[in-house]
């Protein structure tokens, strides 16, 4: 789940957005200061829109992607069950960019330049990966963006097919991340060998 807010763009309204809804019709159901938004087809919800946030919440701190406090959701929550919705929002307080490690890269099957790989990101989770990077190989520490990710530019990350394949995520490059002193050239960011696979990166 990635929670938004940027009062100066939008306005004092948290966006809690929980899944993309790619090319699905979306339908919106609004009670007072509460929206949610759902597919059509399957009544699946993939975000919500509360208005008045700080009225409802107290003090919001940060910027774009956020990080909320257990009782602040639980205001929210609270105000979602007095408004007739029978849905809750998720705590959701794993990392979404963390460390990882090329467990194995092997050539797309239908691309000159893409790789899969299988990239280990901590707590038993492998995903796989399609990597376009020159310097993706197997055995490098990197830097993984899991579906749910905001990256610093805005972009936000779900799984999606690059020719044919299930791609879970991005292996990140520094300009990506939005390092400072990032190097022009194309190219993954290779992380010291002793790195730990699973901590947070940003």
């Amino acid at each position: 789940m990635i929670v938004c807010y940027n009062k100066e763009a939008v306005g004092d309204t948290l966006l809690f957005i929980l899944d993309n809804p790619k090319e699905e019709n979306v339908q919106i159901d609004k009670k007072e200061a509460a929206v949610r938004i759902f597919t059509e087809e399957f009544k699946r919800t993939v975000s919500w829109n509360i208005f008045n946030a700080s009225q409802l919440v107290g003090e919001i701190n940060g910027n774009g992607q956020i990080k909320l406090s257990d009782k602040q959701l639980e205001k929210i929550n609270e105000y979602l069950g007095k408004q007739g919705f029978s849905e809750t929002i998720p705590m959701d307080t794993e990392p979404k960019i963390v460390t990882g490690y090329v467990k194995s890269c092997e050539p797309h099957p239908d691309s000159d330049h893409l790789s899969i790989t299988q990239t280990e990101v901590g707590k038993g989770e492998t995903l796989q990966i399609v990597c376009g990077a020159p310097n993706i190989e197997a055995g490098l520490k990197v830097v993984v963006a899991k579906p749910g990710a905001m990256m610093p530019d805005g972009m936000m990350i779900w799984p999606g097919t690059l020719r044919g394949v299930e791609s879970y995520g991005m292996i990140c490059s520094a300009r990506e991340l939005h390092l400072p002193n990032a190097p022009a050239k194309r190219g993954i960011l290779e992380l010291p060998d002793d790195t730990e696979v699973g901590k947070a990166f940003l």
